[in-house]
């Protein structure tokens, strides 16, 4: 697999998961003043991606990262408008990816600096469509499971998310939609090895390097 696995946009989602809404808080008091009312997206641009094996260096100064395990809608054809029942006929394939993070405490001003860094997601090669809610992602740091996290709790399974997401935006041929990650997802340090794994869609694995980036 080449250094830039996916060519499109990757999209990002969060509070997709009971979970991570609980974990947040009181989302109806300040800042937020009310749960969101439809899918919240952020984006990985391409100087992130990266492929399995990977050296990922941190940001300068940063001891560590939150490793997030999640997985990868990979569009075959363009999806705009489309309902519940055919959006999964728009999905070519899925992928596996660690999506890795600063660890930051609110989702009130747009996290850029803190998951937007060079290499900072980790993705595996593309699978065929399964059923992701079979799925549980398990995290290993070091060569010991510290997470694992059953794709079964998403709040918008995927043909819900990308129907939604589709209503307003259309997403294009070779674009991904990550289904979701956990807020605070587990922290690894400089000099860890890490292994993302589920069955199926086999697994990523990457080290952690110490900052260099500004």
């Amino acid at each position: 697999m080449n250094q830039r696995p996916i060519q499109g946009t990757v999209y990002g989602v969060i509070l997709n998961d009971a979970a991570s809404v609980q974990a947040l808080g009181d989302l109806n008091a300040a800042p937020y003043k009310g749960a969101p009312k439809a899918p919240v997206l952020y984006i990985k641009p391409a100087n992130t991606w990266a492929a399995s094996g990977a050296v990922v260096g941190l940001p300068r100064g940063a001891p560590s990262a939150e490793v997030a395990a999640t997985v990868g809608l990979v569009l075959g054809r363009p999806a705009a408008r489309v309902p519940v029942a055919d959006a999964l006929a728009c999905v070519r394939g899925l992928v596996l990816a660690a999506d890795l993070s600063l660890p930051h405490a609110s989702y009130y001003r747009p996290a850029i600096r803190e998951k937007c860094w060079d290499s900072s997601l980790v993705l595996g090669a593309m699978q065929p469509l399964v059923d992701v809610a079979g799925l549980t992602l398990v995290t290993e740091v070091n060569g010991q499971p510290v997470d694992s996290r059953s794709l079964a709790d998403l709040l918008r399974p995927p043909a819900q998310l990308l129907a939604e997401v589709s209503q307003w935006m259309t997403l294009q041929a070779g674009d991904v939609l990550l289904v979701g990650v956990r807020y605070q997802a587990p922290q690894a340090p400089a000099g860890s090895r890490l292994r993302i794994s589920t069955s199926g869609l086999g697994s990523v694995e990457f080290t952690l390097a110490a900052g260099g980036q500004a």
